[in-house]
């Protein structure tokens, strides 16, 4: 039977969260930049979570958030159009808490970006752990920003890979790498330590498990290659006693490192695992974190 060839996806808006802090500020102007290499608007929110607060706060208190939202929007957009004269930008000031405000502002299609820290102080409640929230808990594709200073442009896209799982939300990384006029590398970590053990593993076995992973990474760039014809992909498997160690590392030669988020197994609710935690707290670059539920509709198999 003949494969069809995949439809390449697209990349949905940008809608980034400000809350006032720097982390939010540099994240707002790294989404706008995002939003201009997807040729896409960029939609900013500040969640003041006024119904929340309007159980315990005065009307004198909620209408002084509004207003300090509404002038933090207005500051933010004169700050992205300064970089980008051009970028179709448009503001929300949201009721909701910012995890929740952030979900709904994205819609079933958009794409998120945070900064990884909020403000000090009580906000720091709200604000300071939306990274993680949003992240462990949006339907849609969110992007963590670190703290740094910028750094210029590597001209390339890593995506974490492990198995032929991956190839729905890898399209999304190549979509990116594309919109970027970047090349995409594919880094697959293969951990000896996470297959001894739990049977009697001989030493033949490892070595058929670490062949199998290398042909699979193969095919995962194949099929990228063949929907981007033009596109440098390459792929590497590296061995390694630290899987988020080696990622950590490879994240400082990149622009963006992308990766899928899988459903718990056990547990209520989405959670982050262990290898994407560390990322969002250590990679040197920016992070995105794909869902498992996200699959882009154009993908064809």
């Amino acid at each position: 039977m003949n494969r069809q060839i995949p439809t390449r996806p697209e990349l949905g808006a940008i809608v980034v969260g400000v809350d006032g802090s720097p982390s939010a500020r540099r994240a707002a102007l790294w989404a706008a930049a995002e939003a201009d290499h997807r040729a896409r608007p960029l939609h900013l929110v500040h969640a003041a979570d006024t119904d929340r607060r309007a159980l315990w706060a005065t009307a004198e208190t909620i209408q002084a958030v509004r207003e300090a939202g509404r002038d933090l929007l207005i500051e933010t957009e004169s700050a992205v159009h300064e970089r980008h004269p051009d970028l179709a930008v448009t503001k929300e000031l949201s009721r909701q808490e910012p995890v929740s405000g952030l979900r709904t502002a994205a819609g079933r299609r958009g794409t998120v970006v945070v900064g990884s820290r909020g403000l000090g102080g009580f906000a720091a409640l709200m604000l300071g752990s939306v990274g993680l929230g949003v992240a462990a808990r949006a339907e849609v594709p969110v992007i963590v920003v670190r703290e740094g200073d910028e750094r210029p442009e590597t001209g390339s896209v890593t995506a974490a890979v492990h198995d032929a799982a991956d190839l729905d939300w890898l399209f999304l990384a190549a979509a990116e790498a594309d919109a970027r006029k970047a090349a995409l590398r594919l880094v697959s970590v293969w951990n000896v330590f996470t297959h001894v053990g739990s049977v009697a593993t001989m030493l033949d076995d490892l070595e058929e498990i670490a062949h199998q992973r290398v042909h699979q990474v193969k095919g995962l760039a194949d099929r990228v290659r063949e929907a981007y014809p033009h596109l440098i992909v390459a792929h590497h498997v590296e061995t390694g006693t630290s899987t988020a160690g080696i990622l950590v590392e490879a994240s400082a030669h990149t622009d963006l490192l992308v990766m899928g988020r899988k459903h718990r197994a056990l547990g209520v609710g989405p959670s982050l695992g262990r290898v994407a935690h560390t990322l969002l707290h250590h990679a040197r670059c920016p992070v995105q974190i794909v869902p498992s539920a996200f699959v882009t509709p154009e993908v064809e198999r």
